[in-house]
């Protein structure tokens, strides 16, 4: 239990640091994620792309999609850039390297632009997201710890191709 609450607690603070950093500094986070992400993307093997732990869940493909379908939700959201939601990526998108590396760099590549249109009072703006209303800031965090737990999700996968995951890119 002391485990979770520190957990919980780190989680908080993390996600409002997030929210009070400055444009400049959110954008070099998200930089470094996208560096961070193809990494990963580089680790696994072609033929890998297409491998789920059990059948239960996404393939690697498919987790990779997923974060890039929701980098866009998140930022079109946030920076009021609408995207065509109806392309999938994950239905849409051939689960092989060079198509799931180049739909989730694109993803990464509106995000950060997207951030980097935007001004810092933007960031204080109430926005909403289904029945959740909150700042852009904050969403922007919520959006930031997304990629990275789905990208975190990808680690077990490279293990069980026998790929040695990237080494963590704090800085």
């Amino acid at each position: 239990m002391k485990k979770l609450s520190l957990v919980l607690v780190m989680l908080c603070f993390a996600c409002t640091s997030f929210a009070q950093m400055t444009k400049d500094q959110i954008v070099a986070e998200w930089q470094r994620a996208k560096k961070y992400t193809q990494a990963y993307l580089d680790a696994m093997p072609a033929d890998g792309y297409t491998f789920k732990p059990t059948p239960e869940v996404r393939s690697f493909a498919g987790q990779m999609l997923h974060l890039a379908n929701a980098n866009y939700f998140f930022l079109s959201t946030i920076a009021g850039k609408p995207v065509d939601m109806k392309n999938d990526l994950e239905k849409n998108t051939p689960p092989t390297k060079e198509a799931v590396t180049k739909a989730v760099n694109d993803s990464y590549d509106f995000a950060i632009n997207a951030i980097q249109g935007m001004t810092e009072d933007q960031f204080k703006q109430e926005v909403s997201m289904g029945k959740m209303k909150t700042t852009k800031g904050v969403l922007l965090a919520k959006a930031f710890e997304h990629q990275t737990h789905h990208r975190g999700q990808t680690t077990p996968y490279l293990r069980l191709k026998g790929v040695t995951p990237p080494n963590e890119m704090l800085f």
